[in-house]
């Protein structure tokens, strides 16, 4: 396909946002918007790409550490879309052959689309292809302006349209093609003779016709794809578009989504078949999910590991956490960051994890609370049991062996270990060391003192 450079707007503030954060960084379905369109230029095949940025410039070029195709150019005064890709410009210096020029805040552009307007463009041999949607109500948006052969002559935005330009219903999305040498050489030449006394960039296509080159567009079949997102509005409803395709690729892969409009899966999330996930999901931040687990209703996962045949019951909460096969959470169970459970481990109703390593078959099936521990195999922790893990400066660690049950209503003030085999009785605390095949067991004697009451009386 030759060479391709991308060029992403992304300087401006956004100010409809009426926020802190700039536009181009509030995420949309797991990823910065900003990284959408990016994503889209990359599986095109562009390398480099190109950034210009403005306003929290330091936390657009964070977002890309580490991404060698990534390339920054600074847009102090925002003056204009022809104006971002001139300051643009420096940065793909000593590059020839074809330039994308995206915007920061289009998170629904498919890299299908960019590829589809590529081979438009270099097969009709154009200097500049635009790409456009058709709108019921183009209000607000630049009309595209044909001649009689059905080439581009000029697109004028709204404000500067007359009343015919603004009855046509073919609307620029502000993403183009184009030959670098043509940018390089003619985008000095655009004027700021207009309404908001900007550098606009579609003047370039003015230009090129005046210079007899061919100019081109090609509409779009989905006009969600150049979406702009100005406000949170649109935020939601782009959002809301791509949870539709996400959630899609998944029931096509064989996950059952029993109701896909309430179910919130990020991109990039691996989930294996014949899972099914019920309502009310919130599935996010790099997530894998194996074979034939259910996951129940209202359920938040959250960079988690989870293996084959899970069941994670109603309103549960996991965290950083990575699960064994045949595994059992909730219902209402928290697990926090840090948490490893093995093969067939059941966690029950109000218990809560952190920074545990559970051996296989143990279970703690209700309210309780285990924090910086190491239990082995096949242990059965009572109900109300705790570690008592934090004395008020330091983190301490409870070790506890295999074959261990642990009566209901236990404390187990860290540093403790309870040997393998042993059992630790109801209402115990345990502040010493507990060797293999003991028992446990510490309680104030009670007391009956017959006929007490009817004294009081």
């Amino acid at each position: 396909m030759g060479s391709l450079a991308s060029i992403v707007l992304a300087a401006g503030k956004g100010t409809r946002m009426k926020s802190g954060l700039i536009k181009v960084l509030h995420p949309v379905a797991g990823m910065p918007m900003i990284a959408w369109p990016v994503a889209a230029a990359r599986n095109a095949g562009s390398d480099p790409i190109v950034l210009v940025i403005g306003h929290q410039a330091n936390a657009v070029q964070s977002t890309f550490r580490g991404a060698t195709d990534i390339r920054c150019a600074m847009q102090e005064e925002q003056l204009g879309t022809g104006h971002a890709v001139a300051c643009a410009l420096e940065a793909l210096s000593g590059f020839h052959g074809t330039v994308l020029i995206l915007c920061g805040d289009t998170p629904l552009l498919r890299s299908e689309t960019l590829t589809a307007m590529l081979e438009f463009h270099r097969d009709n041999q154009a200097a500049v292809t635009v790409l456009t949607a058709l709108m019921d109500d183009p209000y607000g948006y630049g009309r595209v302006v044909r001649d009689v052969s059905g080439r581009v002559s000029r697109i004028v935005e709204q404000k500067d349209a007359d009343p015919d330009e603004q009855e046509i219903r073919e609307i620029n999305s502000g993403i183009y093609c184009m030959d670098s040498e043509f940018l390089s050489a003619n985008i000095r030449e655009i004027g700021n003779d207009n309404a908001q006394k900007e550098y606009y960039l579609t003047d370039l296509l003015a230009i090129a016709v005046r210079k007899g080159l061919t100019c081109l567009a090609l509409p779009t079949a989905d006009a969600d794809e150049i979406m702009g997102v100005n406000d949170r509005v649109q935020l939601a409803e782009a959002a809301r578009v791509l949870r539709r395709r996400i959630n899609r690729s998944h029931m096509l892969n064989g996950v059952t989504i029993i109701d896909p409009d309430t179910t919130y899966i990020d991109n990039g999330i691996t989930i294996g078949a014949d899972t099914v996930i019920h309502p009310g999901c919130r599935i996010g931040e790099g997530t894998i999910i194996g074979e034939g687990c259910e996951i129940e209703g209202n359920v938040t996962i959250m960079d988690c590991l989870i293996g084959d045949e899970c069941h994670i019951k109603a309103a549960s909460v996991l965290e950083s956490s990575k699960l064994g096969e045949d595994v059992a959470v909730g219902p209402m169970a928290h697990l926090r960051p840090g948490t490893q459970l093995g093969a067939k481990v059941k966690i029950g109703n109000f218990v809560e994890t952190k920074k545990i390593v559970m051996g296989e078959g143990s279970k703690a099936s209700h309210l309780t609370y285990l924090g910086d521990a190491e239990l082995g195999r096949n242990v059965n922790i009572g109900c109300g049991t705790i570690t008592c893990n934090y004395d008020g400066v330091n983190k301490h660690l409870t070790v506890i062996g295999d074959d261990v049950f642990i009566g209901s209503d236990v404390q187990l003030v860290a540093p403790v270990s309870v040997g393998h085999r042993s059992l630790v009785a109801a209402g115990t605390t345990v502040t010493i060391d507990v060797p293999p095949d003991s028992l446990a067991i510490s309680r104030v004697p009670q007391v009956n003192k017959e006929g007490w009451r009817l004294k009081k009386k």
